[in-house]
């Protein structure tokens, strides 16, 4: 993997805090950075092909648009079936992200985890019975962690003078 040159550090930069909210906003970057949009877009997915970012998405306050129960599932699932269980619970409209983690026994059996969003635990808890029944036999346990307060959600940042 080569190292960034500086178009790649500035449109971090510029990006890093998140995409500005316009309607064209790979146009306002590319006139910050005095370059084309196409080329913002080809720097942008050439960084994420290399994984040199891991992502390009929205970060909702989901408190702020009406879910404010918001609760992450986990589940002890069968280790032969997590990626292909993982992935149909991660296509469900009300999981908002899906993901695998090693279990830490004896303490803790679960390696799926599921954030499920809702405007009321019930509905989060009815959902969790929903993913329950699409798991199956391959589920040998759950449990649900209600969120208490919105964390912040920012990734690495990097300086912006050199």
């Amino acid at each position: 993997m080569n190292a960034p040159d500086d178009l790649d550090r500035r449109l971090v930069i510029a990006t890093q805090a998140g995409l500005p909210l316009v309607p064209r906003p790979y146009d306002l970057l590319a006139e910050q950075l005095g370059v084309s949009a196409a080329e913002v877009k080809a720097r942008l997915a050439a960084m994420l092909e290399g994984g040199r970012i891991r992502r390009i998405g929205a970060v909702p306050n989901h408190y702020a648009i009406g879910y404010t129960a918001n609760g992450m599932s986990v589940w002890d699932v069968d280790d032969a079936h997590i990626q292909a269980l993982g992935e149909a619970i991660g296509r469900l409209d009300f999981v908002t992200h899906c993901y695998e983690r090693p279990r830490r026994l004896p303490d803790w059996p679960y390696n799926l985890f599921a954030m499920v969003h809702a405007g009321d635990r019930a509905t989060v808890l009815a959902r969790v019975d929903e993913i329950a029944a699409l798991l199956g036999p391959a589920c040998r346990g759950h449990d649900v962690l209600f969120s208490t307060e919105i964390l912040k959600k920012t990734g690495l940042r990097i300086g912006g003078d050199g």
